[in-house]
């Protein structure tokens, strides 16, 4: 096993070919890419109480994105006048809760800005305590590309039969962070296709966008 490169993490050699394996930030490592602003959140996180093991907890925050149900009566993603109706915007006070319904999808955003240098990448999970209570986070965005710049938006979704409420400022997710073996050529910041780049809010899918 051979270590020290930090854009190689763990290489292990088996004939002329080194073998990858992917390397996730501990704890340790995630406070040192934090205090050297190789990762940003804003605003700063509180490590007591959201730096675990080898992941950082985010906060829900106040912005959903929740479906039209009675306006569209069905979702045609290559049509774009149908992608601005189909979803409503949905800003809570501080303290309100947003119900999550039983079987009902909605997106939703963390209190969290986070920028990602080009040589990690962000993976998005959910929280045990969340999940015993039927809660996901994602259905299928759980990557954040480096050089990603912006507000986590999750995919909120709720598996059980119990409506559950949600609170803004609540630990809502994880994101745990992996080395690359190099630096991306064309990170997230730098492709012009870069569609959520910046987001602040819920965004709507801009799948329209794509050629």
């Amino acid at each position: 096993m051979v270590r020290g490169n930090k854009h190689l993490g763990n290489l292990s050699f088996h004939g002329k070919s080194p073998i990858l394996f992917h390397m996730i930030l501990s704890d340790r490592d995630i406070r040192k890419a934090i205090r050297n602003k190789r990762i940003n959140f804003t605003p700063a996180l509180n490590l007591k109480t959201q730096l675990g093991s080898c992941s950082v907890d985010l906060r829900l925050g106040r912005n959903f994105r929740v479906f039209n149900h009675s306006k569209v009566a069905y979702i045609d993603p290559m049509n774009s006048k149908f992608a601005q109706d189909m979803m409503k915007e949905i800003i809570l006070d501080d303290r309100e809760p947003f119900i999550l319904q039983p079987g009902d999808f909605v997106l939703a955003t963390t209190v969290e800005t986070i920028e990602l240098p080009e040589d990690l990448l962000g993976r998005l999970e959910g929280r045990s305590s969340l999940g015993r209570l039927g809660i996901v986070v994602h259905s299928t965005a759980s990557i954040f590309d480096p050089g990603f710049r912006g507000v986590v938006v999750m995919e909120l979704g709720n598996m059980g039969r119990m409506p559950v409420a949600l609170y803004p400022g609540m630990r809502i997710c994880s994101m745990s962070f992996e080395e690359l073996s190099s630096p991306a050529e064309v990170p997230y910041d730098k492709k012009k296709s870069a569609k959520y780049l910046h987001q602040t809010s819920a965004q709507l899918s801009k799948i329209t966008e794509e050629k």
